[in-house]
C-alpha cells in the first residue's frame, strides 16, 4: 500500500511539473501588433509587443502590388535620408522586448511642408502589406500582418 501511495504521489508531482510548464510558457507569451501612427506631421510603421515576454523577429516581408521585399526601401520612392527604418535578414534579428516597439518606418515633417508632400508619402505607403514572422521564447511561431490602407484614409484621389 505505502507503494501504491509513494508512485500516485510521484505521477501527482510530475503532473503538477506539467501544469506549471504549460503556466509558464502562456504567462510569457508576446502580443504582437502593428501600428500605424499618422498625426502631428509624423507617419510611421511600428512593431509593438503588448504581452508578456519578448517577441523575437525573424523576418520582414514587404508585399507591394504582387512583388515581395525584405526592405521597405525597395518599395517607397523617397529619398532615404527622410526616414528611418529597420531591415531583418538572416544575419541581423530583432527583439522587442514587453511593452516596447520596433521602429520599421518613421518620418517626420517640419512645419513649413505642405500637405501634398506627406499625401505622397501617405500614398506610397497605403499601397504596402506588412508580414512579420517571429517567435517567442519557446519557439512557438508568431505571424502579424496588417496592409497599410490606413493611410490612405484622408487621400481624396
Amino acid at each position: 500500500m505505502a507503494i501504491l501511495i509513494s508512485v500516485l504521489a510521484l505521477l501527482a508531482t510530475f503532473y503538477q511539473l506539467h501544469l506549471q510548464r504549460v503556466h509558464n510558457e502562456k504567462s510569457l507569451k508576446p502580443l504582437g501588433q502593428i501600428e500605424l501612427p499618422d498625426h502631428n506631421k509624423q507617419l510611421a510603421v511600428h512593431i509593438r509587443n503588448n504581452g508578456l515576454g519578448p517577441l523575437l523577429i525573424d523576418r520582414l516581408t514587404f508585399v507591394q502590388h504582387g512583388q515581395s521585399y525584405t526592405a521597405i526601401d525597395d518599395c517607397l520612392a523617397l529619398e532615404p535620408r527622410s526616414y528611418m527604418r529597420v531591415t531583418i535578414d538572416d544575419t541581423v534579428k530583432r527583439v522587442i522586448l514587453p511593452h516596447a516597439y520596433l521602429v520599421v518606418f518613421e518620418t517626420r515633417f517640419d512645419e513649413h511642408e505642405r500637405e501634398a508632400d506627406i499625401n505622397c508619402v501617405r500614398k506610397q505607403l497605403a499601397s504596402i502589406t506588412l508580414t512579420v514572422e517571429g517567435r517567442d521564447m519557446y519557439d512557438n511561431h508568431i505571424v502579424l500582418t496588417r496592409n497599410f490602407n490606413w493611410f490612405s484614409r484622408y487621400l481624396t484621389e
